[in-house]
């Protein structure tokens, strides 16, 4: 039986990232007829069309989707396995680095991590990817992401997790809402309809669950996948708004029309970490990134990485 072409698990992995075969023979530096012909390769090795027309676009079978995460991994463990750490020029390095990060984060790092990544590692792309509906450690198992960055949760066992900030909570409420006129108890508090922030559409939380121990619930009007969709919706309405403190003093720093409050009821502090797979513990640029991000966020605490 003859070997297959392990080259072909690169173009593969290319054609199932970019979805078309013109983007894959751009990133795999072919021409497109080249391309189409490894794709016909690929199609005889699999026994699979692996790609169907629809309408003008091609979309991938159920057997590419099924395929999709195993070749990626392959190629990045195969990669990582013929590069020498030392031998690492993080400048030349075409690398990217799909991170599931909250949006506090991106709000308030993204900007400065990307700055430090043009020195450092210009040829990098960083793609921040939102929560999704699967678990978050069989994501980093899978590889299809490379960093989780989020409240700190409970991950698998073999997950490397690293504290980087802590934040509380505060409510905000355009500027000239009635909340303001008299002392903010938790009656008040709840007196007026909520905002609440969730990609996955949850409207229950801690708040929740701490107004529930004084015998008073909330009502959640209103759901948002952001915090930004969030700040937009609070400026002509009487709703309440929770989030991190750090996010909320940045967009009153960015001249939007609302005003900080102290929640009237007690909430625990919220750790934010970030997580990795294990086999991705080594690596340079990995490393490089998680490094970064630890210096961003300005956590002292002195931990290995």
């Amino acid at each position: 039986m003859a070997r297959p072409d392990l080259n072909l698990l690169h173009a593969l992995d290319a054609l199932l990232e970019e979805g078309s075969v013109i983007g894959a023979a751009r990133r795999m530096n072919l021409s497109p007829p080249a391309m189409s012909r490894t794709l016909g390769r690929i199609r005889d090795t699999l026994g699979d069309p692996v790609f169907v027309q629809a309408g003008r676009k091609l979309v991938p079978t159920p057997r590419a989707l099924e395929l999709r995460e195993q070749v990626s991994a392959a190629v990045k463990q195969a990669s990582q396995l013929l590069s020498s750490a030392t031998d690492v020029d993080l400048k030349t390095l075409d690398r990217r680095f799909n991170v599931r990060a909250n949006d506090m984060f991106v709000g308030l790092h993204s900007g400065r991590l990307l700055e430090a990544m043009a020195v450092d590692m210009p040829r990098a792309m960083l793609r921040f990817s939102p929560e999704e509906d699967d678990v978050d450690d069989e994501a980093l198992r899978s590889g299809r992401i490379d960093l989780f960055i989020s409240a700190s949760r409970k991950l698998g066992p073999e997950i490397r997790v690293q504290p980087l900030f802590t934040s509380t909570f505060v409510g905000i409420a355009r500027e000239d809402h009635p909340i303001f006129e008299d002392d903010i108890t938790p009656e008040r508090f709840i007196r007026w309809g909520h905002i609440g922030v969730s990609r996955r559409g949850k409207f229950f939380g801690p708040i929740d669950t701490a107004l529930e121990e004084l015998g008073l619930s909330r009502h959640v009007s209103l759901v948002v996948p952001t915090p930004y969709t969030a700040f937009f919706a609070l400026q002509d309405s009487d709703l309440l708004l929770l989030l991190p403190e750090s996010l909320a003093r940045s967009a009153v720093r960015a001249g939007l029309r609302i005003k900080l409050f102290d929640i009237p009821v007690a909430l625990e502090t919220v750790v934010f970490t970030q997580a990795w797979h294990p086999r991705l513990q080594s690596d340079p640029a990995h490393q490089w990134l998680r490094r970064t991000i630890r210096a961003l966020c300005g956590n002292d605490t002195p931990i290995k990485i």
